[in-house]
């Protein structure tokens, strides 16, 4: 009789299965651990991560690590994501050229046009026709603004409208005998310049503008040629959606666009080389990546954006794994359209314009020495004899056929942290398996980027977690339309609010994006990279790639607990007539464990006699 612990050392998890081999064949399981992964998975450090889960995996039973028989690890790949631009255009405005502005608080409503002013000088223009866009900076109090500006009215000045570098645009609109567009929060406001011409766009409350979001609009207003009215594009975009913007037209005009090239992918398979630029899309990379599969090799353009992402992704696993960069080798890639928020430089207060960007994961390919050198550090730790067990896909599909009510042929589908498994199992209990590029990691890369979010803890949230709108005190509108009632006051910094159900309550986002603006983008990045990703490794390991040769796919790993992967996936294979679910293993564990509990499986199928 043998103790056994099969440990499966993920991207985001460490998951044990603890099981008791007493013949050929014959296992069991007295319990099972899971505790977050520490480090990159395949690195030393996993170490910690490995020993602690042992720990709590043992701690119900009767007995201890010296009474372990051997530790069996699943063989990993360390996986890295990033983000490839298609096109990187940052519109850089030199001496003052086309500004926007979106605030969350203007004044007033309408358009208008006319010369920057600043406000001490109001006082000393002659009334004229000439119509002025008042400049109003921080130390001017609003009361005081709003006098001169009524005294300006009152001499017979046009005054269009003005810009306020506090957040006084209410305040100075209600003391006016007429409206006026105002936008205020310009935090920039010395760099405006003084004497030239200027156009506000204030919308009603619940419309966006609609004259300073289209550059030809924006062309009519500046007398603009078609070679300056393609420049203003990133402006106006910049703009798209927004309730208030200024815009104006400076001494020299000067805007320069500096283009940093997306590059080529290189793709190198058995009996050809193939290659693809970045700035034709996810959909001719990946239908590249399919013709040229199976690959040996994926690499980039040197000096270009895409030359660079390769190289960090090489030079971070070399580091980690003390391999020769020259050995790291990129296996495999999954490729995504997505946006990037591209910062207008020279702009008034930080704007952002949406660039096209390919999103790209790729698969480092680095055999088994890391998980070896791993393995032997273990044991070096705990003093039991440690294994590299079997591969992970094929590890896993030996834990599904635990879940009740499978059978061969059986695929599982383990959609990880910066992997997408997939294997399938005939009724000779031959197994196929593949291991491609792009999973949890790369949506929450999506999620963060094309939301602007800047936090990656924030993104993951939103990935995992509903959506609600809290609407008052006492009641919350979820993304389903739903509305939840409360007994006691939510949290008065809640209010108004778009929030994440995490398990230890509502969170609040840090973002003026609309609730269903942050579904979309969730549910878009899922379907990109979960689902397509499903289907392309399904395609690889079914029979004949026909996904209509497999009777059932159960879907293991943390992704099975999400609360919408599995209803897309199985969405998605619902027109090949599968049968498919979350996986059950032992009919315990949920989705969960499927990888340990198939490297005890095997061990006792090898070695039990």
């Amino acid at each position: 009789m043998r103790y056994i612990a099969g440990v499966d050392v993920g991207n985001n998890t460490t998951e044990i299965a603890i099981g008791e081999v007493s013949g050929k064949g014959k296992v069991r399981f007295l319990s099972s651990a899971m505790v977050r992964t520490v480090g990159i998975k395949g690195t030393l450090r996993n170490v910690i991560g490995i020993i602690d889960a042992l720990d709590l995996a043992l701690q119900p039973l009767a007995i201890q690590r010296k009474d372990l028989s051997v530790v069996l690890l699943n063989e990993a790949t360390p996986v890295i994501g990033d983000i490839a631009m298609e096109t990187i255009t940052e519109t850089i405005i030199t001496e003052s050229a086309m500004i926007g502005h979106n605030p969350s608080t203007p004044g007033g409503q309408g358009l208008g046009l006319g010369q920057t002013i600043g406000l001490p000088e109001l006082a000393a223009v002659a009334a004229d026709a000439q119509p002025w866009v008042v400049i109003i900076p921080g130390t001017a109090e609003f009361a005081d603004a709003a006098e001169q500006l009524k005294r300006a009215l009152s001499r017979g000045l046009k005054i269009a409208g003005a810009i306020v570098q506090k957040d006084d645009g209410v305040l100075i609109n209600n003391r006016l005998p007429q409206p006026i567009p105002i936008v205020d929060e310009v935090k920039f406001i010395d760099r405006v310049p003084v004497g030239m011409p200027a156009a506000l766009e204030v919308a009603q409350p619940g419309r966006t503008i609609e004259k300073l979001s289209n550059p030809f609009d924006i062309a009519t207003l500046f007398h603009l040629d078609p070679e300056e009215t393609r420049k203003v594009v990133p402006i106006a975009r910049a703009l798209m959606g927004t309730r208030s913007a200024v815009v104006i037209k400076t001494p020299k005009g000067d805007i320069e666009e500096r283009r940093i090239p997306a590059g080529k992918i290189i793709l190198l398979g058995h009996r050809q080389k193939v290659e693809v630029p970045v700035d034709e899309g996810a959909d001719a990379i990946m239908a590249k990546v399919a013709d040229v599969y199976p690959m040996e090799e994926v690499q980039a353009e040197p000096g270009t954006n895409v030359g660079g992402m390769f190289e960090h992704v090489r030079q971070v696993m070399a580091d980690l794994t003390d391999q020769p960069v020259s050995t790291i080798r990129v296996q495999d890639i999954l490729a995504v359209d997505t946006f990037k928020p591209q910062q207008i430089l020279g702009s008034l207060a930080g704007e952002y314009a949406l660039g096209n960007a390919v999103g790209l994961a790729a698969m480092v390919h680095t055999q088994k020495l890391p998980m070896q050198r791993l393995a032997r550090k273990l044991e070096e730790e705990i003093g039991i004899q440690t294994m590299v067990g079997g591969v992970e896909a094929d590890m896993a599909i030996r834990g599904a056929l635990t879940t009740p009510g499978t059978d061969a042929p059986l695929a599982i589908v383990d959609v990880g942290g910066g992997s997408t498994d997939a294997s399938v199992i005939n009724t000779s209990c031959e197994i196929k398996s593949t291991h491609q590029a792009g999973a949890g990691d790369m949506v929450t890369m999506l999620i963060n980027t094309e939301l602007g979010l800047e936090d990656f803890d924030l993104a993951e949230n939103i990935k995992k977690y509903p959506l609600a709108k809290v609407e008052s005190l006492f009641h919350m509108r979820h993304e389903d339309g739903s509305v939840q009632f409360f007994q006691q006051a939510l949290d008065p910094r809640l209010f108004g609010r778009v929030v994440v159900l995490t398990d230890s309550g509502p969170l609040p986002l840090e973002t003026r994006q609309l609730l269903s603006k942050i579904v979309d983008v969730r549910r878009q990045a899922k379907r990109k990279v979960f689902v397509k990703n499903a289907l392309r490794a399904l395609e690889r390991v079914a029979p004949a790639n026909n996904i209509r040769l497999i009777s059932f796919v159960a879907m293991v790993g943390g992704s099975g607990l999400d609360f919408e992967i599995p209803s897309m996936i199985s969405d998605a294979l619902q027109e090949y007539g599968v049968v498919t679910g979350r996986a059950n293993v032992r009919g315990t564990e949920g989705p969960r464990n499927a990888v340990a509990t198939g490297l005890v499986l095997a061990y006792a199928e090898e070695f039990g006699g």
